[in-house]
């Protein structure tokens, strides 16, 4: 079996990004010496290298120019976007910034159309700094989508066997409920069986979220869970779909938790991602601050495979030196494992 080859982009040259990448690079080397696993870093080479000499790290990766840029080979090597050296003030949303972390997605993506990735993982971006920079996109999802030529693609976190989809995403409120159609929850519910089964999963249970409190207790509430949903589930069921529904979001992932289902298709960013970081997160009690982040963001719908940290650019610990790299490992992770399925 060839060994897997990711593209991992480093995000934000500001933040966190390239310090967990040369993190993870330091603890996945035993692997890639061993021939088990090829990674392909890309991102701005110069702030590559400072990280390295801050953390006192050692292992170096070939840097890739030119023609070889397209074809890496096994081992670890390094693509650099930034080869001018671009001045990136550190814990600062900037254009430069958003420019480089575009640039190296747009690589990645190159890599892994070509075939010359397996996958992609990448690290935490601005989407601040990316619109500085030109790119109007409100996150990663919709920019890999645009680069992929894809439509209708569909986030899903996952911690544990916390897997939790999304009908919606980075929109505003007010606007989720038009977006909760029979089609997007269709979309959602194919994908999400998709990945579960690419998972090795023999049971698929997917729990759909109620998009009112109470699912719509009667149509007290709102009449979206009544008129929609509830239709929309049947006729899931009727093409062979395990799933249930609409459960209210205040149990749902309670549920999920103690494994009466696999994974929550959930309404909206909030409702999915917040029980999901909440159980991530390491928290030191004395400090108040976050030691580490568990989880890993999936792209479904892609003709690539792309996972992602689960965490964003942490500005405020940049260049600290204390930012973990365990949401980085767990999404190469993952994507060696749905390279192989």
């Amino acid at each position: 079996m060839r060994q897997p080859r990711i593209a991992i982009t480093s995000g934000d040259p500001a933040g966190i990004g390239p310090e967990i990448m040369a993190r993870a690079a330091e603890v996945l080397w035993p692997r890639i010496s061993a021939g088990e696993l090829s990674l392909v870093l890309v991102g701005s080479a110069a702030a590559h290298s400072r990280s390295l000499a801050a953390l006192g790290l050692h292992v170096r990766a070939r840097l890739l120019t030119g023609s070889a840029a397209h074809e890496p080979q096994p081992g670890l090597t390094f693509i650099d976007v930034d080869p001018m050296q671009a001045d990136v003030p550190t814990g600062q949303s900037t254009a430069a910034g958003g420019k480089i972390a575009y640039d190296a997605i747009a690589a990645a993506v190159k890599l892994a159309s070509s075939g010359a990735a397996d996958a992609i993982c990448t690290g935490p971006i601005s989407k601040e700094a990316l619109n500085l920079a030109g790119h109007h996109y409100s996150g990663h999802t919709e920019l890999l989508a645009d680069l992929t030529d894809a439509r209708d693609s569909v986030m899903l976190l996952a911690h544990g066997n916390m897997r939790v989809s999304h009908v919606t995403t980075h929109i505003a409120l007010q606007d989720v409920p038009g977006r909760v159609t029979p089609q997007r929850i269709s979309r959602v519910v194919a994908l999400t069986d998709g990945a579960l089964r690419t998972l090795g999963l023999e049971r698929r249970k997917i729990a759909i979220a109620a998009l009112n409190p109470h699912a719509g207790e009667g149509g007290l509430f709102g009449r979206q869970d009544i008129d929609i949903v509830e239709p929309t589930i049947r006729a899931l069921r009727d093409e062979g779909f395990d799933v249930e529904g609409p459960v209210p979001g205040d149990t749902v992932f309670v549920k999920l938790r103690a494994r009466q289902f696999d994974a929550v298709v959930a309404m909206y960013h909030d409702q999915g991602h917040i029980p999901v970081k909440l159980l991530g997160f390491s928290v030191d009690e004395k400090t108040g601050r976050w030691e580490a982040l568990s989880g890993v963001n999936v792209t479904l719908g892609l003709p690539i495979i792309r996972t992602s940290v689960d965490h964003g650019t942490a500005f405020d610990i940049a260049g600290r030196g204390i930012a973990s790299e365990t949401s980085l490992i767990e999404a190469v992770e993952l994507a060696v494992a749905m390279s192989r399925a």
